[in-house]
């Protein structure tokens, strides 16, 4: 077996393990709040690590993603940002996704991230298009400014 396929695959193991740990701790530590307040508006950038993946701008993967900035977002809003997710390693690979590192701590309380990655195989050097969607909680309060970085791993 290849001795960097072998290092590689510990580096997503041990990778992967510590965004579980990171996000168990902020999970535990969040604060909730619970007054409703509308129409507030924010802004964000924030950093993407890939880890065995690419994440590009655009169709060719000539335009790297290093951050996202999702521009001034409201209450209750939703914003999507399509990128091109390319598996970088040499096996056919599964992607998942986390978000982390949330500033302020409870921002996550109100924000979230999802995709439309279906969780299908993606076979080494694929390229496919994945939707980022960015949603807003009606009752986000408190906050005038966040950020937060996803990590994208892959995985097979």
């Amino acid at each position: 077996m290849n001795i960097f396929k072998i290092k590689s695959e510990r580096i997503v193991a041990i990778a992967t393990l510590a965004l579980i740990i990171y996000t168990l701790a902020l999970a535990l530590t969040g604060q909730v709040m619970s007054t409703i307040q509308t129409n507030r508006t924010i802004s964000n950038a924030g950093a993407v690590m890939a880890i065995g993946v690419g994440v590009y701008w655009n169709s060719d993967g000539t335009n790297m993603v290093t951050s996202i900035n999702w521009g001034t977002l409201e209450s209750g809003s939703n914003t999507n940002r399509t990128c091109y997710i390319q598996n970088e390693g040499n096996s056919a690979t599964v992607f998942s996704m986390n978000a982390t590192n949330w500033n302020p701590s409870n921002a996550s309380d109100y924000i979230s991230l999802s995709w439309d990655y279906g969780g299908q195989l993606v076979n080494t050097d694929e390229l496919i298009p994945v939707i980022f969607t960015l949603s807003i909680s009606n009752s986000v309060e408190g906050i005038t400014s966040f950020s937060f970085d996803i990590t994208i791993v892959g995985s097979g």
